[in-house]
């Protein structure tokens, strides 16, 4: 249903034009979950902008973004608003810039099904009350504004606004953010649901490992604009491959028996990046290959297999991998990953 093939995307800044996005690549077939994850700066919100059609003024890209095999680089405005939030639905980061302060919400619920589905006043508004309740919101009153309801709830109302139209792909952008850890489970628990009951394809994006674990089949990893590491959760998280993979899975909550570990420095501003692998600088298996050249996708050996065979390196000796959190079953793609010096499988 979704292709996306060797996305680019650069912006204009001081000096010149930056690049943000760098050859991206990943297919999303009806039903099936995704995971998009990495520290904030990765390129994962810019990646959904892309798709959506929403990438700020003055952005330039290249590759394709193929919806039903109609390329969305390539498209009109009008016809992108005929497709944004009619067969995609997006819930954004942040629920409160997200929903109109002014609006009531039932009205903001309301809006797409009038303007996509050309419903009556009166039945728009009985759906709106429907998706509502659908969202754990039955008691709420529609003409309530988004400022007298809580994070959770809010975030409730973006996720109804999002499915009002039955759509056949959602981007949730960090839909958990600033969320306890009991609503952030109901919100998932949502996503999954309405997900699996409307049969369509979810785009996950976040920085938590363990929220993809629990929810998406498949996982991309993102760092400095580039997807170094993807494949079936359950493959990825048994043997994570990449070293970013693993930093940022020990600098989460979830690994057994431990305190989080930080990863030292931070993502690289995309002016500034560093030459060959952008994580180099950061990583504790970096060698001088490793500032060279830039380290593409490649499949990685199954487990029992030589270390070399099908990969783009040979690596040094294994430090132990972090014990995964549980995951649904792998789904399909290959593990593949972006190093020269990949942690080998157990």
């Amino acid at each position: 249903m979704l292709a996306v093939e060797n996305l680019s995307v650069s912006l204009p800044m001081e000096g010149g034009r930056v690049p943000v996005l760098a050859d991206v690549s990943f297919a999303l077939a009806r039903g099936e979950s995704v995971g998009l994850v990495g520290e904030s700066g990765s390129g994962k919100s810019m990646t959904a902008l892309a798709i959506m059609g929403l990438l700020p003024p003055g952005a330039a890209t290249s590759g394709r973004v193929l919806f039903d095999g109609r390329d969305l680089l390539a498209a009109a405005e009008p016809e992108l608003c005929a497709i944004r939030g009619r067969r995609i639905g997006m819930v954004f980061q942040e629920p409160m810039t997200a929903l109109n302060p002014l609006m009531s919400i039932g009205a903001q619920v309301t809006e797409p099904l009038r303007l996509h589905l050309r419903l009556g006043r009166a039945e728009a508004e009985a759906r709106a009350r429907r998706l509502l309740a659908r969202v754990g919101l039955a008691q709420i009153d529609p003409h309530r504004h988004p400022h007298q309801l809580s994070g959770g709830q809010r975030q409730r109302v973006v996720i109804a606004i999002a499915l009002a139209c039955g759509p056949e792909l959602l981007i949730a952008d960090e839909p958990t953010t600033a969320l306890d850890v009991t609503m952030q489970a109901q919100v998932l628990d949502l996503l999954g649901e309405l997900a699996a009951e409307q049969g369509l394809a979810l785009l996950l994006i976040t920085h938590d490992l363990g929220v993809v674990s629990a929810t998406a089949a498949r996982v991309m990893v993102m760092y400095a604009g580039r997807v170094v590491e993807a494949g079936g959760t359950g493959a990825v998280f048994a043997a994570m491959a990449h070293p970013y993979t693993r930093a940022l899975f020990a600098a989460s909550p979830h690994e057994a028996g431990g305190r989080p570990a930080p990863i030292p420095g931070q993502v690289p501003d995309p002016q500034h990046r560093p030459p060959g692998c952008a994580f180099a600088p950061r990583c504790p298996r970096a060698q001088r290959d490793c500032v060279a050249t830039v380290p593409v996708l490649s499949p990685l050996p199954f487990k029992g297999r030589g270390l070399g065979e099908g990969s783009a390196c040979g690596a040094s000796a294994a430090s132990p991998a972090p014990s995964p959190p549980p995951s649904p079953a792998s789904g399909r793609g290959s593990h593949v990953a972006a190093c020269f010096h990949p942690h080998p499988a157990p």
